[in-house]
């Protein structure tokens, strides 16, 4: 049964040092709230799993939260790499991460697997790839209707999902409008799972009955957090700030703009400055 909380108890009772810990968005909906709090908590020696790794993950990586990323593709959408995951990675500051790359079909299928309680996903893909050779969770099996040979990897399950969505209704229940990449999958395999939410509503009546909702039972935490998916966007209620992104780009790129960026903009921050971040962004409801 979900709980409203803050969204500081939510973290402080739901992210553990060590954890495998899922912040999934897709193009919008992306928790920057959550990561940010996980951050000002001073989380460690986090597994990071995520289809689409984008600056938060880049800012997480910076503050030392990670030492592992299970993911496919990262970059800053529309700009380019992020840099503080390659200075990790390539320099190990401020130390040396891991790193399990993935397709955007292995990512998808090992959650859904994991969605599933099944120890494995099994799927067309990776013909021709050179993943496989620098990544030994890519294995292959033998079909045994057809003999197809068939790549597998892991499941998914991870111990805590963190997504942003739209609404949730008195109950409890979660409701997400516009693309959804992974998110219900993410939540449905993950032990513990924290939404954050622009509102909360009586209830869904009126509103069309195939928005993915998430049951309360699926959900551990909910916590309300208008504007908490900048500098992504929320359908319906606010637009994607391109111009944080392009301005990511250059803090990323030195190590002291980073911190001090880091110390103005999320650790002397707090969940409540997201509405006013996303004001100036707001769209016509």
């Amino acid at each position: 049964m979900a709980r409203f909380l803050p969204l500081e108890e939510a973290m402080r009772e739901n992210l553990k040092d060590g954890d495998v810990a899922a912040f999934e968005g897709f193009t919008h909906l992306i928790p920057t709230a959550a990561a940010h709090e996980a951050i000002r908590q001073g989380r460690r020696e986090l597994t990071l799993v995520r289809m689409t790794p984008d600056i938060v993950y880049d800012q997480m990586i910076g503050m030392g939260l990670a030492r592992k990323l299970v993911f496919s593709y990262a970059g800053n959408p529309g700009v380019g790499l992020l840099r503080r995951l390659r200075d990790a990675v390539e320099n190990g500051w401020p130390h040396p991460i891991e790193i399990e790359e993935h397709s955007h079909a292995a990512m998808a299928n090992a959650y859904e697997a994991g969605a599933a309680g099944l120890p494995c996903a099994v799927f067309r893909g990776y013909r021709g790839a050179g993943l496989a050779a620098v990544n030994p969770n890519i294995r292959t099996v033998t079909c045994p209707f057809t003999g197809e040979l068939l790549a597998a990897v892991p499941a998914l399950r991870p111990d805590v999902a963190f997504i942003h969505a739209q609404k949730a209704d008195r109950q409890g229940n979660v409701l997400v409008e516009g693309i959804v990449g992974v998110q219900k999958e993410a939540v449905l395999a993950a032990r513990r799972a924290v939404v954050t939410v622009e509102e909360v509503v009586e209830d869904f009546s009126g509103l069309h009955p195939n928005l993915c909702v998430l049951p309360h039972w699926t959900v551990t935490a909910i916590c309300v957090v208008p504007g908490g998916a900048h500098p992504s966007y929320a359908h319906g209620y606010y637009a994607r700030d391109n111009a944080a992104y392009l301005e990511w780009d250059a803090v990323a790129a030195d190590r002291d703009r980073f911190r001090d960026w880091m110390e103005e903009n999320v650790m002397r921050a707090a969940p409540q400055d997201f509405a006013r971040r996303v004001e100036r962004l707001r769209v016509g409801r």
